[in-house]
């Protein structure tokens, strides 16, 4: 249960749509730093997400004028950049926190991390994350995901196909698994969406709340990433209650058991028999989603979420 207290004005970017939106279910006032044309990482409040009342845009040139309680950074740009040349001088000391969306990039153990500052809280999304990441003395906290699908949304599974949602995976290459798609779409009937899907032979985009309902009519849930955060979609499809089928790597490891919520592996071809199992056995799908439902319910209830960053955002004010 949320504690009373007073609502925090929070200063943010908005860097990945559906999770900013699950941040600001939080009961505080948000505040995006937008650009003229809304560029990438200064979109605002736009889309088709249903804001709330409690999200604001501030343009670019008005945010050093304003007053705000807490800086929540989200990318390195506006770490290194907006943090310098932005914000005021006042608005610099002010409590801050910046949430890492990914594992390291550059070296999978040895990267530091950027923020390197005790007197910020560095909030991971998830174990594995921290795990890899070298934060030196700052100091750090998980908050795992959670989230929020259309209501009455729920897994069907009545078509004979497994489902793929990444963006840009052609251009994204290796590391989102351009070339395991690609293998285990000669072996299993398998739909691509998300941005420029059609580059792989995909689908295409859907829009973010239309999604669940369009792969709730799919057998299973495909993940073929190697080296990312735990997707959202993830996430998001275990809660309407679908199977997932994927590679064992990173924090996924730690959410799919074999053979009760999904199946994960490192060995492709493993995965290839498995999900050929779930297309002939729709009835072991069901269980197995119901199964990823009641995980997602346990571990990425959106009020655990919320309780979560409300706890961060009041304790770095305090």
């Amino acid at each position: 249960m949320l504690h009373s207290s007073r609502r925090l004005r929070v200063l943010t970017w908005h860097v990945h749509g559906n999770y900013l939106y699950y941040l600001t279910q939080a009961p505080h006032e948000f505040y995006l730093v937008t650009k003229p044309g809304n560029p990438p990482g200064y979109a605002g409040a736009n889309g088709v997400l249903p804001w709330g009342g409690n999200v604001h845009e501030v343009d670019i040139d008005q945010v050093a004028s304003e007053e705000f309680d807490v800086v929540l950074y989200q990318h390195r740009q506006h770490w290194e950049h907006d943090r310098e040349r932005v914000l005021s001088a006042a608005q610099r000391r002010l409590p801050r926190v910046y949430v890492e969306h990914d594992p390291p990039m550059e070296n999978p153990y040895e990267q530091r991390h950027w923020v390197d500052d005790p007197d910020t809280l560095l909030v991971h999304v998830t174990p594995f994350n921290r795990l890899m990441w070298e934060c030196g003395a700052t100091p750090t906290r998980v908050i795992e995901h959670g989230v929020v699908v259309p209501e009455g949304v729920r897994y069907v599974g009545e078509h004979e196909r497994g489902i793929v949602v990444v963006n840009h995976l052609a251009q994204r290459g290796r590391r989102l698994g351009v070339d395991v798609f690609n293998k285990m779409r000669s072996r299993v009937p398998l739909d691509l969406v998300g941005m420029d899907a059609q580059s792989c032979g995909g689908i295409g985009e859907i829009g973010n709340l239309e999604l669940a309902g369009f792969i709730a009519r799919y057998r299973f849930f495909f993940n073929p990433i190697r080296w990312t955060s735990l997707g959202l979609a993830i996430v998001e499809a275990m809660t309407i209650g679908m199977p997932i089928v994927g590679l064992a790597t990173t924090e996924l490891s730690t959410v799919i058991r074999n053979g009760e919520n999904g199946f994960i592996h490192t060995d492709p071809d493993l995965l290839a028999d498995a999900m050929q199992l779930l297309l002939r056995d729709p009835s072991l799908a069901r269980v197995l989603g119901e199964n990823a439902r009641r995980t997602a319910r346990e571990r990425f209830h959106i009020d655990r979420f919320v309780q979560d960053w409300h706890e961060a955002l009041t304790q770095v004010t305090a």
